[in-house]
């Protein structure tokens, strides 16, 4: 019977968790909060019991390996290629920055504040440090699910920081929770080595199992059950992290850098494997923030001495620390308005992995583990409440949002075939010298198969007459081509299908 009602209660917790997904769309609120709320209501006074930090720590390892891994899938180099440096920065002394503002900030309040335990600088430091990175998961998610695009390449750049900020929290968090429990020194240049180590065994393990992986799934030939790719990648993205974390580098960076390999280069089933993939993070962040949130109880959160810390802390980092930190990270690059430098500083979210590295000090019986915890949880709370309901209306107030178009076909096309196929939108110009398809001119190689009009679908004809605002579906094998000229027409927003 143990086993049916634990299918049971995970059955309705994953049901209730989509519909709060679906309620947080709709009020433009980031779902994963209500998924933190849903686990937390559900383990109020132990409705449902959950106590295991150690499983609740594995389970943020797997999901954090395949939304990383995920994450670099959707992102192109292309993208990510123009703002490299200042991701690069962001994600490195963005972190050491946020972490010592923030135990300054810690050291110099907990006195006033009264507050029942004796934090000392490398306790400050060991909390901030929990803290110190933006959440992948948060970012990745709300970023993705709103329909609005942004301007000077924010969005990648945003991206790229908190996909790879991690390694680089988790590094000062391992350091930190050795001299805090074990009366370790604090050693710079051996931290530093460390992080050096791990950072280059990462990327270049990362690359080259990203790489190794599009060579399996290329070569190998298991054509007649095309399911199974999936979870030959699936197999290839948890073997990158757990041989790159044995061999002493950094497993959340490797497969992070092994995705994005993997989302740039030509491989057999991409928009089937993509999807699996999409499907599969989101089923693993809904179980990864119910977990978290049935592992808390409501009561210590209203503690005074953790609830006027957790209230402190948030309210901080988001007004002063992060603010700070990305000014002086973002100081040499000229190329970012300071509208930019704004936005970039209000989207620093935190998530579920600041609790998950809060669970590191839990598992490792670091000192008043437990007060740490509950701190950082809150602050998480309050970061999605404050920073997570406002990305979408802080970009529009700093007027660097415009709407994205979404796509009209949805199609899934064999990667075999070399022709592309694109969504083009019928304006005035197109039709400037004749309003039927025959009289609009397009380059060799180029058919459009069909129309969407309104409601409507049609194959056209080439005496089908057109009007603005129909939508085309083009297959050209000279895509370059074909951009030209409809640039030539007046048409700037191309989407590829």
């Amino acid at each position: 019977m143990l086993n049916e009602n634990f299918l049971l209660v995970g059955a309705l917790l994953l049901f209730i968790a989509v519909l709060a997904g679906k309620a947080a769309y709709r009020l433009g609120a980031p779902a994963l909060l209500l998924f933190l709320g849903v686990g937390m209501l559900f383990g109020y006074n132990d409705f449902v019991s959950f106590d295991s930090a150690e499983l609740a720590e594995f389970v943020g390892m797997v999901a954090l390996c395949i939304i990383l891994f995920s994450g670099g899938m959707d992102t192109q180099f292309s993208d990510i290629k123009p703002i490299m440096a200042p991701g690069v920065v962001l994600a490195t002394l963005g972190v050491i920055l946020t972490a010592v503002i923030v135990a300054a900030f810690i050291f110099f309040i907990a006195p006033i504040m009264g507050v029942g335990i004796e934090i000392s600088f490398p306790l400050a430091l060991l909390l901030a440090a929990t803290m110190s990175s933006t959440d992948s998961a948060s970012v990745f998610s709300i970023l993705r699910t709103k329909k609005q695009g942004l301007q000077e390449n924010l969005r990648p750049l945003l991206e790229l920081e908190s996909g790879s900020n991690d390694p680089m929290a988790y590094i000062l968090t391992v350091v930190l929770v050795g001299v805090v429990s074990g009366g370790a020194d604090l050693n710079i240049g051996s931290a530093l080595t460390t992080f050096l180590i791990q950072m280059l065994l990462g990327a270049g393990l990362g690359y080259g199992f990203g790489r190794a992986t599009v060579w399996i799934i290329n070569r190998i030939n298991i054509r007649s059950n095309p399911s199974l790719y999936s979870v030959l990648l699936l197999a290839c993205a948890f073997f990158t992290f757990s041989f790159t974390t044995i061999a002493y580098g950094n497993g959340y960076l490797a497969v992070y850098i092994a995705g994005l390999v993997v989302g740039n280069l030509r491989i057999m089933h991409r928009n089937m494997l993509r999807t699996f993939f999409d499907s599969f993070t989101w089923l693993l962040q809904i179980v990864l923030f119910l977990v978290l949130g049935l592992i808390v109880d409501i009561k210590d959160l209203l503690d005074p001495d953790v609830l006027y810390m957790g209230l402190g802390v948030g309210i901080f980092m988001i007004f002063v620390a992060r603010p700070l930190s990305t000014i002086i990270c973002m100081l040499p690059f000229r190329s970012f308005t300071t509208k930019a430098r704004l936005y970039v500083s209000w989207v620093g979210l935190r998530g579920a992995v600041p609790i998950i590295f809060a669970l590191y000090t839990v598992t490792h019986d670091v000192a008043n583990s437990d007060y740490l915890f509950n701190v950082v949880f809150l602050v998480t709370i309050i970061s999605l409440l404050v920073q997570g309901n406002t990305v979408s209306s802080m970009a529009n107030w700093l007027g660097l949002s415009f709407k994205v178009k979404e796509q009209t076909f949805k199609l899934t096309v064999p990667d075999h075939i070399r022709s592309e196929f694109s969504e083009i939108e019928v304006n005035k110009g197109m039709i400037r010298n004749g309003r039927t398809l025959k009289d609009i001119k397009l380059p060799g190689h180029t058919l459009v198969v069909m129309v969407c009009r309104g409601e409507s679908y049609f194959v056209p004809k080439g005496n089908t007459e057109l009007n603005p605002g129909d939508k085309l579906l083009v297959v050209s094998d000279n895509n370059d081509e074909l951009l030209k000229e409809v640039e030539s027409m007046g048409i700037q927003n191309i989407i590829k299908v």
